[in-house]
């Protein structure tokens, strides 16, 4: 693995990975905040932030900043999580000192005017209507209500229409100046590159507006562990939909669990593709439902474990019980050989084929750097996933499997209290 870093005085911490095979080469300005960070009267504006940086800068129009990747065939974009965000583009290699400049100049040097405040406002209403139509989106948005509370955590990385509403410009440029500073930030730069041109084009890039001219140290989110407090048992919004969709699930690993890895196999065996043993009890033997899945989510002092499966609402009730019986069963008697050699196999085929390209090398090391402060070896990586046993998914799967759950459904439902019989609350 051919994977640098450097640490300029400011805490900027720059990564790149060499892939002298490729043509391509991706940029990625990855920043210490999500909507996590945010208190009620600004829920939303890590994401509101992220729409807002493309719509011009001291030196370009949101015209310019677009036009000039896409007119030498690259991408650009940007996402915001619960903890971190990151403005990205992918060029061909020749075209990266344009592409860092560009992106760059997002960071440093936005303008955030009243006008552009006022009008992407009204995009970001429309995303969050988007959401609230789509209800295997909507019913994860609830169940981490649900599980969470009012917390910051539990929120929606959209906010809400009323704290969208209520934004002001000066919250927004305020909350931009504050939390968008080099110590927060990774650069990460992946394809064919060299390490010392990257470090001199990024340090030139962003050193416009004497953003660079601070002293300070890297910053790493807390693994601080967080308490549950007001979880739930069921979380219901009643919609005239065709299916019950639904989300059932558990506390799960933080991110920086060792056991992190035996949850990702866990996951895996247990919704990760046609062949788990949820997609066999619920599609294939019982013919319940069309999408099966479940993933392991890990934040910085807390994780979840999470089942979705969307069915006709008859059905729905049956379902549940299906997932309960199926956890029941794994918390008590562990899973099989071939189903961990096969839950094993997929999670690292799945892992080397993201590889491919320059852009998921690129978000590779920067997810690691931004949320870890290093980055583990591919090999490193892939050891550890080939070293989770069947004891230490039994031990997993035995602990976490008989947590209290959480269920949120969005479907044609009056009353939750049918749900919260099934769930034994």
């Amino acid at each position: 693995m051919n994977v640098r870093r450097t640490v300029l005085s400011s805490g900027l911490r720059i990564v790149t990975e060499e892939v002298p095979s490729v043509r391509s080469a991706a940029i990625g300005i990855w920043v210490n905040v999500g909507s996590r960070d945010e208190t009620p009267a600004v829920a939303g504006a890590s994401h509101f932030l992220e729409h807002l940086l493309f719509k011009g800068t001291t030196t370009r129009t949101a015209l310019e900043i677009s036009s000039s990747i896409e007119s030498v065939g690259g991408e650009m974009n940007a996402f915001t999580t619960k903890e971190y965000t990151c403005f990205y583009a992918r060029v061909i290699d020749t075209d990266l000192p344009m592409a860092v400049d560009v992106v760059s100049d997002l960071i440093t040097s936005s303008l955030v005017t009243a006008n552009d405040v006022d009008s992407e406002r009204k995009v970001v209403l429309e995303e969050i209507s988007m959401r609230d139509d789509d209800p295997s989106d909507l019913v994860q948005e609830l169940f981490s209500d649900t599980y969470y509370g009012d917390t910051p955590i539990g929120r929606s990385i959209l906010g809400t229409t009323e704290s969208i509403n209520g934004m002001s410009r000066s919250a927004v440029f305020n909350y931009y100046k504050k939390r968008y500073i080099p110590q927060d930030l990774v650069i990460a730069v992946a394809g064919n590159i060299k390490h010392k041109k990257v470090v001199e084009m990024v340090e030139r890039a962003l050193s416009r507006d004497g953003f660079l001219n601070v002293h300070g140290s890297p910053q790493v989110r807390p693994d601080t562990p967080i308490r549950i407090k007001n979880q739930q048992s069921v979380g219901l919004i009643n919609r005239k939909t065709e299916q019950a969709n639904m989300f059932y699930g558990v506390a799960g690993v933080a991110r920086n669990d060792d056991r992190r890895f035996t949850m990702g196999i866990l996951s895996a065996a247990l919704g990760g593709g046609m062949s788990s043993r949820l997609f066999q009890e619920i599609r294939e033997k019982r013919g319940l439902a069309y999408s099966v899945f479940s993933y392991s989510q890990q934040f910085a002092g807390t994780g979840i474990l999470g089942f979705y499966a969307a069915s006709h609402p008859t059905k729905a009730f049956e379902v549940i019980d299906v997932i309960r019986e199926v956890l029941a069963d794994v918390a008590a008697n562990g899973m099989t050989e071939e189903e961990i050699e096969r839950a094993k196999g997929a999670v690292r085929g799945s892992l080397v084929l993201s590889q491919e390209d320059s852009g998921s090398r690129m978000s590779r090391i920067g997810k690691s750097e931004i949320v870890y402060g290093e980055i583990m070896g591919f090999d490193e990586i892939l050891k550890e996933i080939s070293g989770v046993t069947s004891d230490a998914i039994r031990k997993v799967a035995g602990e976490f499997l008989v947590q209290r759950p959480t269920l949120a459904v969005v479907g044609p439902f009056r009353d939750g209290r049918k749900f919260e019989k099934v769930m034994g609350a």
